[in-house]
């Protein structure tokens, strides 16, 4: 894959957002991936009840072990709150606040559960030294938009509210997400930047997200399969009767303005739907002078970093991304990395 900036000059230092490495097939440890998930597969205009059990009992297949954390527990019944889930990683001392985590889970708006995700999240928190929100936001087709946007934004400022309750530093709060949890945590991170809000996240971490609902990039065509799964539906049960599916709370891609957002770590996958969305994300970002540290897996699929019971790559992926957050934290004494 080519990416070639062809109208505005790029940053100083130029811009590092796109490998030159174009692999004809995916890694042979995600082919086998994709084997699993593909056997079993509803059709795709199945039940939403028969899609979810399918994407739980396939996805079960491939998961890491479990780390040890310091603890999780879970926060039920905050006013206008939706369902959380904290990871405290196993360096939290109750003395030393850490850095937060605002997580918000793929499966296109639909499905995605703590069950798929735990061994995932709690590597990351372990990896990142942060304590980790889970956000059990309100699923599509059941809640359209904006229900889950609304709960990442209430999530966010319940965090703000609460880290002295979490051992969290209030100074060091950051939002982010996979797939569509990554189109969620980069439409906040607007929303409280254009309210000019005291809760805009400090970072935010945007994995293999979703930016554009409308779907017109090539990549969208080229990777269709990779992995299988019900793409365009699930941006159907999400967009709604919404009129405006390119408004920037549902397509952050087509934000006219991103300057001031926070520093932003994007990651993308060589054979995923998304990918040239996310190139072009990051390319908006850094001609805007966001701080911004991309991490590109030429060789992977969507959805890898939750497989790493069968996709090594997946592990190391999460080192890096907690290298890239350490990258962007040097030049900001105030938000240094736990240690």
């Amino acid at each position: 894959m080519r990416l070639q900036l062809v109208s505005a000059p790029a940053p100083a230092g130029g811009l590092k957002i796109a490998h030159e490495t174009d692999f004809g097939r995916p890694h042979p440890s995600t082919r086998r991936a994709l084997e699993i998930l593909k056997t079993g597969s509803p059709a795709p205009d199945g039940s939403i009840a028969a899609l979810r059990r399918h994407y739980t009992r396939s996805h079960r297949q491939l998961l890491a072990p479990l780390e040890a954390v310091h603890g999780t527990f879970h926060i039920r019944g905050a006013p206008d709150t939706p369902g959380l889930i904290i990871i405290r990683p196993l360096r939290y001392e109750t003395i030393k606040p850490l850095p937060v985590l605002v997580f918000l889970h793929g499966g296109g708006w639909s499905m995605g559960s703590f069950e798929t995700y735990e061994p995932f999240c709690r590597q990351l928190a372990n990896a990142t030294g942060s304590i980790l929100v889970w956000v059990e936001y309100r699923l599509a087709p059941e809640h359209p938009y904006p229900a889950a946007f609304q709960d990442a934004r209430a999530a966010l400022r319940w965090t703000h509210e609460n880290t002295l309750r979490l051992g969290a530093d209030a100074s060091r709060i950051m939002i982010g997400g996979d797939g569509a949890g990554g189109n969620l945590a980069a439409a906040v991170c607007l929303a409280e930047r254009n309210d000019a809000s005291p809760f805009q996240p400090r970072r935010q971490i945007l994995l293999y997200p979703c930016l554009d609902v409308t779907a017109v990039m090539p990549s969208h065509k080229t990777f269709g399969d990779y992995p299988p799964a019900a793409h365009a539906r699930s941006r159907r049960n999400y967009v709604g009767n919404t009129l405006k599916p390119g408004q920037w709370r549902l397509s952050p891609l087509f934000a006219h303005d991103v300057s001031d957002l926070p520093p932003t770590v994007l990651l993308y996958a060589g054979f995923d739907p998304l990918r040239d969305e996310a190139a072009a994300y990051a390319m908006k970002l850094s001609l805007a002078r966001v701080p911004l540290e991309t991490l590109s897996f030429p060789d992977m699929i969507h959805g890898f970093l939750k497989f790493g019971g069968a996709i090594p790559a997946a592990n190391a992926a999460i080192i890096r991304i907690a290298s890239a957050l350490q990258t962007l934290e040097a030049g900001n004494p105030a938000f240094a990395p736990a240690r």
